[in-house]
């Protein structure tokens, strides 16, 4: 699946020789960066030596080694590092794919198929061909039987066609410019794993996949091991040359995340991403910090910010009303928050889209209002005419201002305040519980819930493991989460299941809102199926538009850099990519510096 850093969609086919260099390549709306036969990514060293050893940590815990399934939380590095797909994405391109288990790809003239032929070299870990029955096996499994994202993920996509022993066609049911390009993103394994059984209950049977590596050994909940597999077919590959370098790949599991930090700065593993202002700010300090033992780095991206929120589930009635959603919205004093609690580190999200060309800016363009028109008796009339800003407490706004039109919205609905707490015209109390992943969180929440307490609102909220807040939120089961909505350079099918009413009563999809709206709908589709970047866009702004108009959570904040830290042991190369996950990058492209 598009990952949420993932990158782009092409419509143009290049088509290169069936040999182990992989030839294949596409992308959506412009020509692949790399020629044919090109020798390696610009962002990888084709020189790192191999050798060692990489110790990561992990939060929470696990119980199962099927990545792929609603039930359970899965071991980390299992996509990462043991399932490949026919095609390898860039990271310093939108959204270009390169053959990996594919040698050839063509699409069809009406678009409404795609042809894979598979590399010959390409072998599974215990040395069998992948064949075209696997990668049929593989797409017929994953959405039949499989989480239930890849159903809604993969819908126009019918059905997978085994040609020959090597090449599988996938057939479309109408014409999506970016179909292609997730058929190519389609995780492969061997029919041997599943067999007889029972897909979704395959806890603790190892995958059979064809990925540098293999699982060496693991203690649930505790670690994982992945030991490089000496006989990986693809090594030479133009899309893995200088890449995937250590021997040895552990993920220590953490149930706090300031007991990972003190484990770090003790040398019980090797890198951290850190998302915690406070901790970045004030924690990476100390002699090791100062000696250069650790390295302590920001490092730039491009990366499409998303959004990220306090999410309201439309589900409960309580957030059913616009209007007490945005009075909720006018209660975080996000300026103050940056200022005490951040160090000033973070930008405001005022878009699903933030840090990108997608962010809806300014008063609509004519062909946004030619998408938005059909559909103006059920938008707000503002939408038409200006953007929507989260509130600000900058002079000269205020927290007391927010504060008193949030009352005045409150009232509309039908909320005043008696006997001590915020009523409605049944009696009942407004009040609701926040559920958090992270403790480090409560102290984001705490001021922002006493802000609420001045207008009678009571919220609680708790830190859960995280076993109980996966289950939880598959479910729907709460009131208000901490959530975010990545997105990719090029947004396509997978809006499906984050704001879809496809998705909203779907269990485990990404619609944790519950959007179920006929608007989001066209113009989730509008984007799914534009014809070009340009009209892709155009209908970006648009949905964003309407999302954002929509109050469907209380927007947080972004930073435009990865904070960093490890152990100077490393070696990395000196081109980074324009779009990133820091850990999935180091997975790839660092290795062990020889002394």
């Amino acid at each position: 699946m598009k990952h949420f850093l993932r990158l782009a969609i092409v419509f143009s086919i290049a088509l290169g020789a069936a040999n182990a260099q992989a030839g294949a390549s596409q992308a959506m709306g412009y020509t692949p960066k790399y020629a044919d036969g090109f020798a390696h990514f610009d962002y990888v060293n084709p020189e790192a030596p191999r050798g060692g050893s990489l110790d990561l940590p992990a939060f929470g815990s696990f119980d199962s080694l099927n990545p792929y399934t609603l039930k359970g939380r899965s071991a980390d590095g299992l996509g990462e590092l043991m399932f490949e797909t026919l095609m390898a994405s860039s990271l310093d391109e939108p959204f270009s794919q390169y053959g990996l288990l594919a040698d050839e790809a063509a699409l069809a003239g009406d678009g409404l198929a795609v042809t894979y032929h598979i590399n010959p070299a390409a072998r599974f870990a215990d040395g069998t061909p992948v064949l075209a029955a696997d990668v049929k096996f593989s797409f017929d499994t994953l959405r039949d039987k499989g989480h239930p994202q890849y159903r809604i993920y993969w819908g126009d996509i019918t059905r997978a066609v085994v040609v020959d022993e090597r090449t599988v066609r996938f057939e479309f049911a109408q014409v999506n410019p970016e179909l292609h390009m997730i058929a190519g993103q389609i995780p492969v394994f061997s029919r041997r794993w599943v067999e007889d059984k029972e897909f979704d209950k395959m806890a603790l049977v190892e995958p059979l996949a064809s990925g540098p590596y293999r699982i060496e050994k693991y203690e649930l909940g505790k670690y994982i091991t992945y030991r490089r597999n000496p006989d990986y077919w693809g090594r030479e590959l133009n899309v893995r040359r200088g890449m995937f370098n250590f021997e040895r790949v552990t993920f220590k599991y953490y149930r706090d995340f300031t007991v990972m930090l003190e484990a770090f700065k003790a040398g019980e593993f090797d890198f951290m991403h850190e998302y915690n202002s406070k901790k970045w700010a004030r924690d990476y300090i100390g002699p090791k910090f100062r000696s250069g033992q650790i390295v302590k780095k920001e490092l730039p991206h491009s990366n499409n910010a998303g959004m990220q929120g306090f999410v309201f589930n439309l589900r409960r009635p309580l957030f059913q009303d616009i209007r007490v959603r945005r009075a909720l919205t006018l209660a975080l004093d996000f300026e103050w928050s940056n200022r005490n609690l951040f160090y000033n580190q973070y930008e405001r999200n005022d878009s699903y889209f933030s840090n990108s060309e997608l962010a809806a800016r300014g008063a609509p363009s004519e062909a946004e209002l030619a998408l938005l028109e059909p559909f103006r008796n059920r938008l707000p009339p503002a939408l038409f005419e200006q953007p929507w800003q989260p509130p600000s407490t900058k002079s000269p706004a205020s927290l007391r201002d927010n504060l008193r039109q949030a009352k005045a919205l409150l009232q509309e609905a039908g909320w005043t305040f008696r006997d001590g707490a915020l009523r409605n015209a049944k009696g009942e109390p407004f009040s609701f519980e926040i559920i958090l992943a992270q403790k480090g969180f409560e102290r984001i929440v705490a001021p922002f819930a006493r802000n609420l307490a001045k207008l009678g609102i009571a919220v609680q909220y708790r830190t859960v493991d995280t076993a109980l807040y996966q289950r939880r939120t598959d479910t729907y089961d709460f009131d208000m989460v901490v959530s975010g909505f990545g997105q990719s350079q090029s947004p396509g099918n997978e809006l499906m299941g984050m704001f879809h009413s496809s998705s909203a009563h779907e269990e485990g999809s990404r619609n944790l809102i519950g959007i179920d709206d006929p608007v989001v709908d066209a113009l989730v589709e509008q984007v799914i199926y534009a014809r070009d970047r340009a009209a892709l866009v155009t209908a970006v702004h648009a949905l964003d538009r309407v999302l954002l108009y929509g109050e469907y959570l209380i927007p947080h904040w972004y930073i435009g850099s990865h904070r960093v830290a490890w152990w100077d042991r490393f070696g990395y190369p000196e081109t980074l990519p324009l779009y990133y996950d820091p850990i999935t990058w180091m997975l790839a492209t660092w290795w062990v510096k020889k002394n």
